[in-house]
């Protein structure tokens, strides 16, 4: 009985949680490494249900965490660190490659296919309050179906 209500109890607190997370996100994955590769892409799309700012990320595994954004430039794609993103509310915002993306850099290990990798994501309102998610994020290999749905 006691484990049912304790049980329960982290249910509701998980609950609550979910309830208070102003961003959803979907279809998280980070690119899986070769050894001595030292850096690589994170992945997702971002729905946040009032508007908001993607200000920073986190994740254990690299020295660096960047948000960054690849466009063209006179036929030359270029990539560049951005100090967020806007997240319109009820807008999906897609990370992936070719468009704005999380860059790992200064890998501390190998990342391999199936590995999850820990990642926060830093988000601020409208009224400047934060709130941080803490995601556990698939590695994948660039060639995985999801990477192709990404790319599509």
């Amino acid at each position: 009985m006691k484990h049912l209500l304790i049980a329960s109890l982290l249910t509701l607190a998980s609950a609550a949680a979910v309830a208070q997370t102003q961003v959803e996100v979907k279809d998280a994955w980070v690119r899986a490494t070769v050894q001595q590769q030292k850096t690589t892409g994170a992945f997702m799309q971002l729905n946040a249900k009032q508007d908001a700012r993607l200000v920073e990320v986190r994740a254990p595994i690299a020295s660096t965490v960047e948000i960054h954004q690849m466009s063209m430039e006179n036929n030359i794609m270029r990539m560049r660190a951005v100090a967020g993103i806007d997240l319109p509310a009820g807008k999906s915002v897609e990370l992936k490659p070719g468009g704005y993306h999380i860059m790992l850099i200064n890998l501390k290990q190998q990342i391999k296919d199936g590995d999850l990798v820990p990642v926060t994501l830093v988000v601020e309102g409208k009224d400047k309050k934060r709130q941080t998610i803490e995601l556990q994020v698939p590695a994948r290999p660039l060639n995985s179906a999801a990477a192709d749905a990404i790319k599509h």
